[in-house]
């Protein structure tokens, strides 16, 4: 009986302790929350590497490697994993890519939406960053 519920308690503090695991896992990284993203959108070399990256026409740097396992998760969710900062962040590149790198933009939503299901899904939010 004492090993019955010594191993019931055993199951329960695993459990337990993957549930906490679970719970830590429902955001992403906030390892790269500091870049600035100011600096990265007015380098177009470095620009261009991120982008570069994400297609895969180039090789990644940890930044790059984090967002393009990112992306795919972001779309499906809405971001609902992202903190305030991260989606402040996804705006103001959004906004920077369909006014002034236009190309590039249209290579990413290929990649990443071929379908254009996201782009409907998100169409309200999409018009708000344009016009923020």
């Amino acid at each position: 009986m004492k090993t019955l519920a010594i191993a019931c308690l055993l199951v329960v503090a695993v459990t337990l302790a993957e549930c906490a695991r679970i719970r830590r896992d429902d955001k992403y990284t906030t390892r790269y929350d500091n870049i600035n993203i100011d600096e990265i959108l007015s380098n177009d070399r470095v620009l261009k590497n991120y982008i570069k990256c994400l297609l895969d026409q180039g090789p990644c740097t940890a930044e790059g490697s984090e967002l393009k396992k990112t992306i795919p998760d972001a779309l499906t969710t809405g971001c609902s994993k992202c903190n305030e900062k991260q989606k402040e962040a996804a705006k103001k590149v959004i906004k920077h890519l369909t006014e002034k790198k236009a190309e590039d933009w249209k290579k990413l939503e290929a990649k990443y939406d071929p379908e254009g299901i996201y782009e409907s899904k998100y169409k309200k939010e999409y018009e708000d960053v344009k016009t923020s």
